[in-house]
C-alpha cells in the first residue's frame, strides 16, 4: 500500500473518530432528557470493532509513522500526524516515541510543542493579528498571513483592563478565555504603570520550586476542583520596562527575567526543562511534586541563576535619523514595539560571545495590526508570546 493510500484512509479514521464522538454525545444528550422515564430492559450495544489498523506488528507500525512523519512537514498536512496519535493507544504510544520535539526538529506538532523549547539554529517563524474590537491576539504559525488559506492557530490572548494593571489571558482557543477552561496556558499581570510584567504559567516548570500565585494556590486543598482544570498560576517570568519620562533614553529598553529556564541551558551542553505533557488531574492530591514528566536532568531552579535577555542596542541611523535594528527582511514597519532579545550574562557563567549574540526573540511590525514573532531556544512559543503582549500595553513611563 502506498503512503497516499495510508494517508487518506488515516484522514478517514479520523473522521470516524469525530462522528462516534459526536453520536456519543448526542446519546448522553437524549439520556439526560428521558432520564425521569422508565427505560425498558434492551440489549447493550456491541463495543466498537477495532479496524486492522489496531493490531499492527510494531516494526511495521512504527515505520508507517515514520514515513508519515517524514512526508508531512507543515501544516495544514501535519494534522495527520495527530490523527495517527488518535487511533488507539499504540498507535498514539509509538507516535509520541517518532515525533521529536521542537528543539529537535524544528517543528510544532501537539499542543505541548507549545510549551517547549523551540529550536536551536533556525527560529520558527510565527507573526501575530491584532483585534482592536474585541481587544484580542491570535498567534499563527508561518512566515506571513496567508489570503487563500487558512492560518495554523497556536495559541491566543485576551486583553482585559482592571483597576490595578492589565491582564492578557493565554488560551489554546481563540473563543474561551476562562481559567476553568482545560484550554487555559496562562496569563500576562501588569503593574499600574505598565512597567513591570509577571507572566504565570497553569502548569509548573518541570523540577522546578517555583512559588504558585498564593491566591490560587489555595485551591489545592478543596476537594471541588474538577479533573483537567488548571488549579494554579505559576510564576514562571517578569519583563520589566525601564523608565524614561524625559524620553532621553531612546528606544524602549527591557529586561526579561525567565525563572523557570536557568542560565545554565545556554552554556555549551546546557539543556532547557521540557515538558512532555500537559498535566491530566488536577484535584486535592495535586502539588508541585507531581509536576508533569519532562526531559532533561533534574535541576532545582531555585538554586541557580536564571537566565536574564535584554534588548539588542540599536544603532543610530544618520541619514533616516531614527534607531535601526537588522530584523533580516521580517520587521517592515517602524515602531516603539519592535524589539530584538539577546542574552544577558555574567563573565563568569563562560557562555561563548557567538551565544549572547544570537537572537533569542524577535518581534516587529508589518502592517496594521500585523506583527511577526519568531523565536528559538531556549524559549518555548507561549513564553515567547507573552513576552511580545507586554509591548502591546500602554507604557507612557517608558517611551
Amino acid at each position: 500500500m502506498s503512503l497516499k493510500s495510508i494517508v487518506r484512509e488515516l484522514k478517514e479514521m479520523r473522521d470516524g473518530i469525530g462522528s462516534i464522538s459526536r453520536r456519543r454525545v448526542e446519546s448522553r444528550h437524549c439520556h439526560s432528557c428521558t432520564k425521569s422515564h422508565i427505560v425498558p430492559d434492551v440489549t447493550p450495544l456491541e463495543p466498537i470493532r477495532q479496524g486492522p489498523w489496531a493490531n499492527l506488528p510494531p516494526e511495521l507500525l512504527m515505520d508507517i509513522i515514520r514515513r508519515v512523519e517524514e512526508s508531512e512537514t507543515s501544516w495544514p498536512a501535519r494534522a495527520v500526524i495527530v490523527s495517527c496519535a488518535s487511533v488507539c493507544k499504540s498507535w498514539r504510544v509509538a507516535t509520541k516515541e517518532i515525533v521529536k520535539t521542537p528543539e529537535q526538529c524544528g517543528r510544532l506538532t501537539f499542543p505541548i510543542s507549545l510549551k517547549q523549547p523551540g529550536p536551536r539554529e533556525s527560529p520558527i517563524q510565527c507573526f501575530i493579528r491584532r483585534n482592536r474590537e474585541t481587544s484580542t491576539f491570535l498567534l499563527y504559525l508561518g512566515l506571513v498571513p496567508l489570503e487563500n488559506e487558512a492560518d495554523k492557530l497556536l495559541l491566543a490572548a485576551k486583553k482585559i483592563r482592571r483597576a490595578r494593571g492589565t491582564d492578557f489571558v493565554i488560551s489554546l482557543v481563540a473563543n474561551e478565555f476562562s481559567r476553568s477552561s482545560n484550554t487555559y496556558v496562562g496569563k500576562l499581570r501588569s503593574n499600574f504603570l505598565g512597567t513591570k510584567f509577571t507572566i504565570y504559567d497553569s502548569q509548573p516548570p518541570y523540577e522546578a520550586g517555583v512559588i504558585p500565585n498564593s491566591r490560587s494556590s489555595r485551591k489545592f486543598h478543596s476537594n471541588q476542583v474538577s479533573p483537567r482544570v488548571p488549579a494554579c498560576n505559576y510564576v514562571v517570568s517578569t519583563v520589566a520596562y525601564e523608565l524614561n519620562v524625559l524620553r532621553t533614553r531612546g528606544p524602549r529598553r527591557m529586561h526579561c527575567t525567565m525563572n523557570s529556564i536557568p542560565v545554565l541551558a545556554i552554556q555549551e551542553g546546557g539543556n532547557a526543562p521540557t515538558p512532555t505533557s500537559f498535566p491530566q488531574v488536577i484535584d486535592e492530591h495535586f502539588s508541585p511534586s507531581s509536576a508533569p514528566k519532562g526531559k532533561g536532568p533534574v535541576t532545582d531552579l531555585n538554586s541557580v541563576d536564571p537566565l536574564v535577555l535584554k534588548n539588542k542596542a540599536p544603532r543610530w541611523h544618520e541619514q533616516l535619523q531614527c534607531w535601526c535594528l537588522n530584523f533580516k527582511g521580517r520587521v517592515t514597519v517602524a515602531s516603539v514595539k519592535n524589539f530584538q532579545l539577546v542574552a544577558a550574562v555574567d563573565p563568569s557563567h563562560n557562555v561563548s560571545a557567538a551565544e549572547q549574540e544570537k537572537v533569542i526573540l524577535q518581534f516587529g511590525k508589518i502592517g496594521k495590526d500585523i506583527f511577526t514573532m519568531d523565536y528559538r531556544y531556549p524559549l518555548s512559543a507561549s513564553q515567547a508570546f507573552a513576552i511580545c503582549l507586554s509591548s502591546f500595553d500602554t507604557k507612557p513611563a517608558c517611551e
